[in-house]
Formats: structure tokens, C-alpha cells, sequence
């Protein structure tokens, strides 16, 4: 299997020199080494080809021995033969060394290097966010993952991450500014399109948005909607930190974003607070969790600030990266709370509405009903609406009416829900449905 490899060229000192060079040595390293007098020291520069998951520890081990970062150079190469670099592809990529992670230097340069202009960024963003509205629209999810794969948030999240663990205030600045806003830009141009398409005629303006299962998704958030956010952040830095290629990665972050953000906008441009609210917590989850995910897992494969050593850790960091740190991990964390006791609040009506739904329809009243869907919308706690709305998809002998069912229905559920509770029955006969809305059906 080819492996890739990066080229060193490390600046040694004269009076590090002996040292630098046995740290080559007992690495199994191939090197030249030129001599080079500037006007502030004198020293020669090293070049040698390594393995690119043996970066990060040769450079290590060249630290430990006095070599500084005032000029190392790493770049990719195609290709490299020299004595002993099979041996050295051995030991990293396949034997007891073996390790996919890449030197703090580079993971720097490539999280930059995914970072598109902002006129490409924001164009990207606007056409993703509009593919991904059409295919809520048309209840399309082929169309629905075409908008991920052109979303560039991936860019963003990621600049963000990176510029907290490495304590670099402008990629931080970055990389939070242009995901919010690149969010804000989505969720704007998802509302315009949804609007116009609205009020052209292009759909029927009386549908029921609620009623779309691609729509469904993205508004009525459960728990496992964190677990989504999680893994997209986890996955993301996994993959800007290791040899592992990021552009799948960079799908599944926009998995997590876009779709959800179109759903706030097509929810605004129906005026229908509760679908527009649901789409909008999973929005804000989804982005904090990445943030927070991303940030464990690079803290965790270890990298840390420019000049980070072993020791206690108010040594290491300086007080303006604590208090960045701190501002997003506060932030983070309180969306993240405040998310999850919103989502666990709706959850739990969802499960009591699932359950004395089935209660009902298990009555012997109603023995010849068979319970096909229910579908219940965000419960935003009473925050826009008063009224929580409740659809149950039923399949029913033909022609056979069941006059009390939508009364009992919202009878029942307000009193285990303790909310008022607005129930919509659509009926199925011979794979036709018929929606009697809310009130008694017929």
C-alpha cells in the first residue's frame, strides 16, 4: 500500500548540531545537511524524508534536545528512496510504531488549507442551504444528501476546533464567525426560497409542512440528535488529525447543519413557529456538539499550545487561551444543557403520546383499527404555542366510521400529557389516505 511521506527541513544550530544528529541516527533516518550562516547564528540545515505519521515524534525528539521551531519546514513528496526508508515505513505504518496521527505543525496547515475564500464559503453555503430546502420540499433524500456534499461547514467547525487547542486566537476567530454566520446565511436563504416558492404557486401554500417525513427529521429533534452532533465533531477531528482523508468527513458535519438549518427557514416562511423552533434547537445542538467533540478528541490524541511541556497546567497556558477556552466551553456546554433538557421534555411527551395512543387504539371499541404512524410536532413547552399538535395515521375497514375517535384521542392525551392537545387522524383504506384534521372524525 503507498504510503505518503513528508520532507523535514529543520534549521540545527552549530552548538546543537552532534546532538540533533544522533537524535537522526538513532531514528534511522537518511539526511543531508548543508551549512548556513545568516546574520543571527550559525548552523546547517537538515533535510530528510519521513514517513508522515513518524512527523510529529521525530520533530518531538528533536524538541527535547534543544531544537527550536524557529525554522522547520514540512512538505508533502510523491515518492522517496533512500537507504533506510522502507525500514522507517515498516516500523510506522505497519509495526510496533505505528500511528496515523500528523505533526501539531501540519494539522495547522491543512485545517487552514480546507478553509475556501469567503465569497466561495458563502456562495456554497447559499447553494447548499437551497438544494437542501428543495429536497425537504419534495420529500427527496437523494436530494437532501446532494446539499451536504456541497456544504463547506466542515471548514469552519474544524479551523474553530483546531485554533482552541492550539491556542491561535485568529483561527478560532475564524472559524466560530464564519460557522454562525455561515448558519445565519443558510437558514436566511432557505426562508427566501421556501417563501418564494410558497407564494408562486410552485406548491400548494395550504400544505402541511409537518407532513413531509424529510421535514419530519429535522423538527422534531429526539436525544439521539445529540449522538449525530457528537460522532460529526469526534469523526471530523479524527479525520483533519490523522492520514485519514476529511472530505466523507466533511459530509457528515453537514449532515448535522444544513438540513436542519433549511428546515428553520422553510418553517419561518410557512409562519409555523413550533416547526421553525424544533429545527432550530437541533441547529444549535448539532453545532455545539461538534465544537465540544472536536476539541476532546484533538486534546485527546494529544495536541496541545505552542510551547506546551509536561508539567502542571497553569505552567502551560497563558490567560488569554483560559479564558478563550473557557467563554467556548462555557457557551458550549450551556447549549448543549439547555438542548438536552428541551429535547428530554419532548421526548418524554412523545413517548406518552406514542403510548396512550396505542393504549386507545387496543380498546376493544376499536379492534378492527390498525395503528400505522404517529407523528407528534416539536413540543416547544408552551413557549409559542399553548396547543400541542398530535397526528395518528390509522388503517381502517373500509367506509367505517369512527366519529368519537379524534375526541377521545385529545381527551386522553391531555390528561396523561397535562397539555391541550390539538389530534389530527388521517385514515388509510385501500393504500388511500383521508385526512379528517382536527375535531371528531366522520
Amino acid at each position: 500500500m503507498p504510503t505518503s511521506v513528508r520532507l523535514l527541513q529543520v534549521f540545527v544550530p552549530a552548538d546543537k548540531r552532534d546532538a540533533a544528529l544522533e537524535v537522526l541516527d538513532d531514528e534511522g533516518l537518511d539526511y543531508v545537511m548543508t551549512a548556513e550562516r545568516s546574520a543571527r547564528t550559525d548552523g546547517d540545515l537538515v533535510i530528510f524524508p519521513v514517513p508522515t505519521e513518524a512527523v510529529d515524534h521525530v520533530l518531538t525528539a528533536l524538541r527535547e534536545v534543544g531544537i527550536e521551531d524557529d525554522f522547520i519546514i514540512v512538505s508533502s513528496i510523491e515518492t522517496a528512496r533512500t537507504p533506510r526508508i522502507e525500514d522507517l515505513e515498516e516500523r510506522y505504518v505497519n509495526g510496533q510504531a505505528e500511528d496515523d496521527s500528523i505533526a501539531r505543525e501540519e494539522i495547522r496547515s491543512r485545517a487552514l488549507n480546507m478553509t475556501p475564500g469567503r465569497l466561495t464559503y458563502y456562495a456554497m453555503t447559499v447553494l447548499s442551504a437551497l438544494v437542501a430546502t428543495a429536497g425537504l420540499l419534495l420529500d427527496s433524500p437523494a436530494i437532501v444528501v446532494g446539499s451536504m456534499v456541497i456544504a463547506p461547514q466542515v471548514s469552519a467547525a474544524l479551523t474553530g476546533t483546531v485554533g482552541l487547542v492550539l491556542d491561535d486566537r485568529s483561527m478560532v476567530r475564524d472559524g466560530l464567525s464564519s460557522l454562525v454566520l455561515g448558519l445565519v446565511v443558510a437558514i436566511t436563504s432557505a426562508f427566501a426560497f421556501a417563501w418564494l416558492v410558497r407564494f408562486s404557486g410552485a406548491i400548494p401554500s395550504t400544505i402541511d409542512i409537518t407532513a413531509i417525513v424529510q421535514v419530519q427529521n429535522r423538527i422534531s429533534p429526539g436525544l439521539l440528535a445529540l449522538v449525530v452532533g457528537v460522532c460529526a465533531g469526534a469523526a471530523g477531528a479524527f479525520g483533519l488529525a490523522t492520514a485519514i482523508p476529511v472530505s466523507l468527513v466533511g459530509v457528515m458535519i453537514a449532515v448535522a447543519l444544513i438540513p436542519a438549518a433549511a428546515a428553520v427557514g422553510i418553517g419561518l416562511a410557512w409562519s409555523h413557529a413550533t416547526v421553525a423552533l424544533g429545527a432550530a434547537v437541533l441547529v444549535a445542538v448539532n453545532a455545539a456538539s461538534i465544537l465540544l467533540a472536536g476539541l476532546a478528541v484533538f486534546w485527546y490524541l494529544g495536541y496541545r499550545p505552542d510551547g506546551w511541556t509536561r508539567g502542571t497546567l497553569r505552567g502551560n497556558v497563558s490567560r488569554d487561551w483560559i479564558g478563550t477556552l473557557a467563554v467556548v466551553l462555557v457557551l458550549g456546554t450551556v447549549v448543549v444543557s439547555g438542548a438536552t433538557v428541551v429535547l428530554g421534555h419532548h421526548v418524554g411527551f412523545e413517548n406518552d403520546v406514542n403510548d396512550e395512543v396505542r393504549t386507545v387504539v387496543d380498546e376493544e371499541e376499536y379492534a378492527a383499527l390498525e395503528l400505522v404512524e404517529v407523528r407528534t410536532a416539536f413540543n416547544d413547552g408552551g413557549v409559542v404555542s399553548d396547543e400541542a399538535a398530535v397526528t395518528v395515521v390509522v388503517q381502517r375497514p373500509a367506509d367505517q366510521p369512527y366519529p368519537t375517535l379524534t375526541e377521545t384521542l385529545e381527551r386522553r392525551l391531555e390528561e396523561r400529557t397535562d397539555r391541550d392537545v390539538v389530534v389530527s387522524i388521517e385514515f388509510v383504506e385501500g393504500g388511500t389516505t383521508a385526512d379528517d384534521g382536527p375535531g371528531p372524525s366522520q
